[in-house]
């Protein structure tokens, strides 16, 4: 089953979100590689500058997405106000279907 992970940076925190960048991308790059990852991008404010992530995932169970979103650097750095997490189906654009 698929998953969208919509998080919600705290206000003010782009420093924190460069900074934990590079941990963050390998991290991404380590799931695409099991195939967990399967989109990702930040989410932008009106001036452009990032205010949250979201992305795509492949899980067994709600669970399973709780675990990938806890493990992401910048949630144990704290860079998220909030994770929504929602079952998603991948109707149009999924390049596996």
């Amino acid at each position: 089953m698929f998953y969208a992970l919509m998080c919600k940076d705290k206000p003010g925190s782009l420093d924190l979100r460069m900074a934990t960048r590079p941990p963050h991308v390998e991290y991404l790059k380590s799931m695409e590689a099991k195939g967990v990852l399967k989109m990702a991008g930040p989410l932008l404010g009106d001036d452009e500058k990032p205010i949250g992530s979201l992305l795509i995932i492949a899980a067994a169970d709600r669970q399973e997405a709780e675990a990938f979103a806890a493990g992401d650097p910048y949630a144990i750095a704290g860079l998220f106000a909030s994770t929504e997490i929602r079952a998603f189906n991948w109707t149009f654009g999924n390049p596996e279907s």
